[in-house]
């Protein structure tokens, strides 16, 4: 497939672990934050193939993984309702909350839809004048922009029986974090490519900067990561602190001015509560005062109750780069896709998922680039 293939060609792969292995010269730790660049490393056992020195971590990059427990009791809660309809895009249906999730929800009889996008739950709204229609609105900085659209043509219309439950949250702030803590041992970061499509990557400078720690922008196929991986081992080896970007092909520095403003529009900063790990300061979006009547946590009256993760899970580990999903004592056996206790096992971008799908009978090496 032109535009896609030259990403997966053996040969590129093949050249650039090479540069890879003349390269490096001591052990490094690297961390993709976005669940997506997580499977196609599984997919293609990119990890299986660099060097011993390379140990990749994975980050808090999949937006269904830290949606706290809390926003899914309170989706449950919603859809609950006799004259609500909730529509969600589809992972977060396998969610669990702290009883539930919300397909069991819809198995009851609840109201609940699966959604490519927001538009679309406008459009049930439309069609729908009689029952409120809530949509889910979730993840990063990718999803707010088409989000941030929906509440702001809501309101434009005056389509008073729509409303969303936002739980948006921001990368820069969860790296800092990550970097902050004791614990930490990342010494390079491949930055979210899809975020920085919309956001550019000058936020991450300083970071680079502050933490001595380098970052590139990466893309998604295996060439695009294994690229991006030569790219941060050069910088370490080299004793440089910057910020590149491997995905040139989707991101410029300054982003997606448009998208930009419209999230601003619409949204503010605010801290958010990721799950698993807790409140991380300024690294979420609210739903602004003035388009209150479209914010679904004012529109419902539904109480707001701390609950914790089971305890056997280790997902919020998982999440910071300190464990992988094998060392889980329930990873494969209690907990599974179909009987998940954590977010990472459920979601498309899940690093649990991705080790269940592409590890766990693994003997040697999976299906990799050849």
């Amino acid at each position: 497939m032109k535009y896609l293939d030259e990403y997966r060609d053996a040969s590129i792969a093949r050249a650039l672990l090479a540069e890879v292995a003349r390269r490096v010269t001591r052990p490094w730790v690297l961390m993709e934050i976005c669940g997506g660049q997580t499977h196609t490393l599984m997919r293609y056992g990119i990890d299986e193939l660099l060097p011993p020195q390379i140990e990749l971590v994975h980050g808090p990059g999949c937006p269904v993984c830290v949606t706290p427990l809390e926003i899914i009791d309170k989706a449950i809660a919603i859809a609950s309702l006799p004259d609500v309809t909730l529509v969600s895009y589809g992972d977060m249906l396998r969610v669990p909350g702290s009883h539930s999730d919300l397909l069991h929800v819809k198995a009851g009889g609840g109201d609940v839809r699966v959604a490519y996008s927001p538009m679309e739950a406008l459009k049930v709204a439309r069609a729908n004048p009689a029952r409120r229609v809530v949509f889910l609105g979730i993840g990063f900085e990718t999803t707010a922009p088409a989000n941030a659209m929906a509440v702001w043509q809501a309101a434009r219309e005056g389509l008073k029986n729509f409303s969303m439950l936002a739980s948006q949250v921001l990368v820069p702030p969860a790296i800092r974090l990550l970097l902050e803590s004791p614990q930490h041992r990342v010494q390079g970061f491949i930055a979210p490519g899809h975020v920085c499509t919309v956001m550019g990557y000058e936020e991450y400078v300083e970071l680079a900067q502050v933490f001595r720690v380098p970052i590139v922008v990466g893309g998604f196929e295996p060439v695009d990561l294994l690229e991006a991986i030569s790219m941060l081992v050069a910088q370490l080896e080299e004793g440089r602190a910057e910020v590149e970007n491997q995905y040139v092909r989707s991101v410029v520095r300054e982003g997606n001015r448009p998208a930009q403003e419209i999230m601003r529009k619409v949204f503010e900063v605010s801290d958010r509560k990721w799950r698993g790990i807790g409140v991380i300061p300024r690294s979420g979006l609210k739903v602004r005062d003035e388009f209150a009547a479209f914010d679904a946590e004012k529109v419902f009256d539904v109480a707001t109750r701390e609950v914790e993760e089971p305890a056997v899970c280790i997902s919020a580990q998982v999440l910071q780069g300190l464990k992988k999903p094998p060392d889980c004592p329930a990873f494969g056996e209690r907990c599974t896709p179909a009987t998940p206790l954590g977010a990472p096992m459920v979601s498309a971008e899940g690093a649990c998922a991705a080790y269940y799908h592409y590890r766990r009978h693994a003997a040697g090496r999976v299906g990799g680039v050849r």
